[in-house]
């Protein structure tokens, strides 16, 4: 499967609140707390906000180092939701709604007071 973008590169708000993320789970990969965080905004009802994300940190990855060997769930999870919220399913819809995803759930991890160990994600995809 097509993956939805080539290469995932974030911004400096995302790179700090991920910083914050390692050092509270002791995850010390970017990618397995991106997985998360796509993971945590798929699962809101309500779609991410349109805003101008600036990529503007050094912390970049493919797209197979983001998803490892379930590039494709991920990739196919993304097209249902994009398609859930009437969203045209091309390649630059689909790259958009990625990064919104991946920087709306990386807050919404950072900012989740519940937060304070590696166990505590579960819980934070779980309610």
């Amino acid at each position: 499967m097509e993956p939805p973008i080539e290469r995932v590169r974030l911004s400096q708000t995302a790179k700090d609140q991920l910083t914050k993320l390692k050092r509270q789970t002791r995850i010390d990969r970017w990618n397995v707390l991106c997985r998360w965080a796509l993971c945590r905004s798929l699962a809101e009802p309500s779609p991410p906000s349109p805003v101008k994300l600036v990529t503007d940190s050094n912390v970049e990855m493919t797209w197979r180092v983001f998803a490892g060997d379930d590039g494709d769930a991920y990739a196919i999870a993304l097209k249902q939701r994009c398609h859930q919220d009437n969203l045209p399913l091309d390649s630059e819809t689909l790259a958009q709604q990625f990064l919104l995803h991946l920087h709306r759930g990386i807050g919404y991890l950072a900012g989740d007071p519940r937060i304070k160990q590696i166990e505590d994600l579960l819980s934070s995809l779980t309610g």
